[in-house]
């Protein structure tokens, strides 16, 4: 005779809502050091192309570290597992950023926090979508990014503080991230044993419907929608360039920076919670917005005008917002269940390889000419703009919840 299983107390709303303050919390540990990481490696001797090659290598290994992780989250179904690993890593890395003065050991450590990413990614975002499958993928995606953003926020305002109260000395602002740290992961542990198998949140199949074989290719819209989101990408400074250009050419002071960046992530979540709601609606087209905002940040970010840079970094922060939170409910609604750790690996596999070419491009050509840079720059958006018009098809359209899933 079969045992049944374990109902889940808790209701999908409440599994989205304390995973989103899990992030809040790693957020202001890993956020509060990526604010600053650009600077930091400029004081250990980095130049713009090498911050921008560091931080470029970084983002790959959170992204396209996924290529592996994703298809483990699909073969084992070990979501949980991951997830802490992943965990535990950043919060080790970037304490230990504190501890050391070499400029070769501050990058293997902000790479390693990266990893940790990749470790987590796929796996955190499977589960987050069989309990969003119930709320609305949109909007479920969104008040996770919005929580994760409030951690973003709050980590640069930190270690802002921080660093004004010590006269600008790095190792106590990177020491007093430890402590989040740990509340993020005592949390986790508490909301693995509240949900054990957040896949029950999905609604079923409608009867009659046909299980997907494990071993389904992925649709051909995904390979599309990849093309335009690694174009887009390919264009898309990383944070560790803008910040290297604030800090250098003195547009503002330093210990400005870290806010600056606290306010991209304040706009990072107000658009995330913005497109969410709209791609419930709308469908993917609300990403057409993406290569647009993508063109004109250079032209207003690296300039040596306060508010004109300030206001490229902050569109910076609302395209940020717009990839973490629609890109990534998309793939829920156009992959199906069984491939779906497979999709988020290979998809941030592609937006690491973008991310990585553009860190290194976009420092190079700095360095060069900025005038330079922002043409290659609108180029590339608007070869992205014009693929966009094969992305947005029908199979991309979100699928609704239905009653019986919005029981939790």
């Amino acid at each position: 005779m079969k045992i049944a299983a374990p109902t889940i107390r808790w209701t999908p709303w409440r599994f989205v809502t304390v995973f989103g303050v899990v992030s809040l919390l790693s957020d202001v540990v890993y956020e509060g050091a990526r604010s600053v990481i650009g600077p930091y490696l400029a004081i250990l001797g980095a130049s713009a192309t090498l911050v921008g090659l560091v931080t470029g290598v970084g983002e790959a290994f959170a992204l396209a570290g996924r290529l592996g992780s994703g298809p483990l989250a699909d073969r084992t179904q070990a979501y949980w597992p991951l997830v802490l690993v992943g965990y535990v890593l950043t919060m080790v890395a970037v304490p230990a950023l504190g501890l050391t003065s070499a400029l070769w050991l501050a990058a293997v450590l902000f790479v390693a926090e990266r990893a940790g990413k990749a470790i987590r990614g796929p796996a955190r975002d499977v589960m987050i979508s069989h309990a969003a499958s119930a709320v609305g993928r949109g909007k479920g995606f969104a008040v996770h990014e919005a929580l994760d953003q409030a951690g973003a926020v709050a980590g640069p305002l930190l270690v802002a503080a921080v660093l004004a109260a010590t006269a600008y000395h790095y190792r106590p602002a990177f020491l007093a991230l430890a402590v989040p740290g740990v509340a993020a992961l005592l949390l986790l542990l508490w909301l693995r044993v509240g949900v054990p198998d957040p896949r029950r949140f999905e609604p079923s199949p409608q009867p009659g419907a046909a299980p997907t074989p494990p071993g389904v290719r992925l649709p051909r819209v995904f390979w599309t929608y990849l093309a335009f989101t690694v174009l887009t990408t390919a264009g898309y400074a990383t944070f560790g360039v803008l910040s290297f250009h604030l800090a250098t050419r003195h547009v503002v002071p330093v210990a400005v920076v870290p806010v600056v960046y606290a306010a991209a992530m304040g706009v990072d979540a107000i658009a995330a919670l913005a497109s969410g709601w709209l791609y419930d609606r709308a469908g993917l087209r609300v990403l057409a917005a993406v290569p647009v905002l993508t063109a004109l940040i250079p032209l207003a970010a690296f300039t040596t005008t306060p508010a004109t840079a300030v206001a490229g970094v902050l569109a910076w922060g609302a395209v940020l917002g717009i990839q973490e939170s629609t890109m990534r409910a998309a793939i829920a609604d156009i992959v199906p269940a069984a491939r779906r750790g497979t999709a988020y690996g290979i998809f941030a596999a592609g937006l690491g390889a973008a991310t990585l070419v553009g860190g290194v491009i976009i420092g190079a050509l700095y360095d060069y000419s900025i005038t330079a840079m922002i043409i290659a720059v609108a180029g590339i958006q608007a070869v992205a703009l014009a693929l966009f018009v094969a992305t947005d098809r029908p199979a991309t359209r979100p699928v609704r919840p239905s009653p019986q899933g919005s029981r939790g």
